[in-house]
């Protein structure tokens, strides 16, 4: 009898944390660019999820109750 060797399919990108929510938005160009330039402007690099979830922290502190 033959014997089979059995390869296991690759999965494409990193793989899962199991933390968290996973969303996806959708961003307009102008607004892509934005976070880009602001991106820039910071000392320490970051990828873009990175600074996307900075900028909403900054903003939901920023935000006074009423």
């Amino acid at each position: 009898m033959k014997r089979q060797t059995l390869v296991p399919k690759k999965k494409r990108g990193p793989p899962a944390t199991g933390q968290g929510t996973q969303i996806q938005v959708r961003l307009q160009p102008d607004d892509l660019t934005a976070v880009d330039d602001w991106i820039a402007k910071q000392d320490t690099a970051q990828t873009r999820p990175e600074a996307i979830r900075t900028l909403m922290r900054q903003a939901l502190r920023s935000k006074t109750k009423g």
